[in-house]
């Protein structure tokens, strides 16, 4: 995710459009949660992917000692643990409120499936 540059505060994704056919989505659009890394967890993700998973390889590439490295993982596991609670809290928020009737099914559904990735 990208830090506010003012206040470094988390900036949220709230409009799209597509060049294409001039589609606008606005709203609270949910990212994944690979795409709400911080700039250097979705870094050492990209460069860890790169090197085929191979971490003395990625240790010795970005010139760092395989402990760091190996707690920089370890940090960066943690950031997408985090976040997975925090979406599987979400969808359990957006259950109980389908079924105290506060939004219908298939509004319920689509921000489950947005909350999981497949929209």
């Amino acid at each position: 995710m990208i830090d506010c540059p003012v206040c470094k505060g988390k900036l949220t994704l709230s409009r799209m459009n597509c060049g294409g056919c001039g589609l606008v989505l606005e709203g609270e659009l949910h990212l994944p949660r690979l795409a709400r890394l911080s700039a250097d967890d979705s870094k050492l993700a990209e460069q860890m992917i790169l090197c085929g998973g191979n971490l003395k390889e990625l240790a010795s590439e970005i010139g760092i000692s395989y402990p760091t490295l190996r707690r920089r993982i370890d940090d960066l596991i943690t950031s997408l643990r985090h976040q997975k609670e925090h979406d599987d809290l979400k969808i359990s928020e957006i259950l109980e409120a389908m079924e105290n009737g506060t939004i219908k099914s298939e509004e319920g559904i689509r921000k489950i499936r947005e909350v999981q990735g497949e929209i």
